[in-house]
């Protein structure tokens, strides 16, 4: 398998694993979160796929940057033409799969087929944050909470993220500590905007496209059974992980490529 390839672009990182000309896989994760949390499953998905993985708040991020989910979306779709890869199944995380929704809407011809992993459907599935998670909502105390953050704020922020006993990710904490407080607060309230405006499941079952939904049982952030939502969605195939939390590809890697692999194949993906 070929080595990791990296681009940086003026508002993004890009990085590609597996052979290009390969059958794409798009992963797309929280914006607050690096790209690093999918690094136990590219292994197992570059062997036979070209998998491409964007940072959207890479380094080149500046305060005139749009935080609106469609606007994620075209940057994302950008790159995609940068990089000739055609036809992708695009693969959301979390508030990820927000965005991935939203290329889907935008490139439907570019889009074969869709995953969500732990996306809340709609906003009465957010678990509600703790409370000072709350206060970073609030301008003057917010901005001075994230000066006053440290690794071990961040690493137990962190922890409702998972079920199983994981290490943090180091990379978790140096993403977190390169945000901006703008940065941060303006992804999140898009993210609240697009789901407040019209819920995951109507926006997916206006779409033709191949929809798998994958859901932690135990996910301490959405409520697993919000899952069910998806059922309005036709043809949606749902799997739920038992013993699991919000991020199946760090908690259980090996299932959660299998699942992936498992519906691109059945979608018969071609890079063209």
């Amino acid at each position: 398998m070929p080595g990791i390839k990296e681009l940086l672009t003026n508002d993004m990182r890009i990085v590609q694993d597996g052979r290009p000309g390969s059958p794409a896989l798009l992963l797309i994760g929280n914006a607050a979160a690096p790209i690093a949390l999918w690094d136990l499953v590219i292994p197992l998905l570059a062997s036979t796929h070209h998998v491409i993985r964007v940072d959207l708040l890479g380094p080149g991020t500046t305060s005139r940057t749009s935080y609106d989910v469609p606007a994620q979306a075209h940057r994302i779709g950008a790159a995609l033409d940068m990089l000739g890869t055609g036809r992708a199944t695009v693969v959301g995380h979390s508030s990820g799969g927000m965005v991935a929704t939203a290329l889907a809407k935008k490139r439907p011809g570019q889009v074969a087929a869709l995953s969500l992993i732990n996306t809340g459907p709609s906003p009465g599935a957010k678990i509600p944050d703790p409370p000072l998670a709350r206060l970073l909502n609030a301008p003057l105390i917010g901005r001075l909470l994230w000066r006053l953050k440290t690794e071990a704020t961040i690493r137990n922020a962190a922890l409702s993220a998972f079920t199983r006993p994981v290490d943090v990710p180091e990379a978790f904490v140096t993403h977190m500590q390169g945000m901006t407080y703008l940065s941060f607060t303006a992804t999140m309230r898009g993210y609240r905007e697009y789901l407040s405006q019209r819920n995951i499941p109507d926006r997916l079952a206006a779409l033709d496209v191949p929809v798998l939904v994958i859901f932690g049982a135990d996910d301490q952030r959405w409520h697993s059974s919000s899952a069910a939502e998806y059922r309005k969605v036709p043809g949606a195939r749902i799997e739920m992980l038992p013993g699991i939390g919000h991020t199946p590809m760090v908690e259980d890697p090996v299932a959660t490529a299998e699942l992936l692999l498992d519906f691109a194949a059945a979608g018969r993906v071609s890079p063209r």
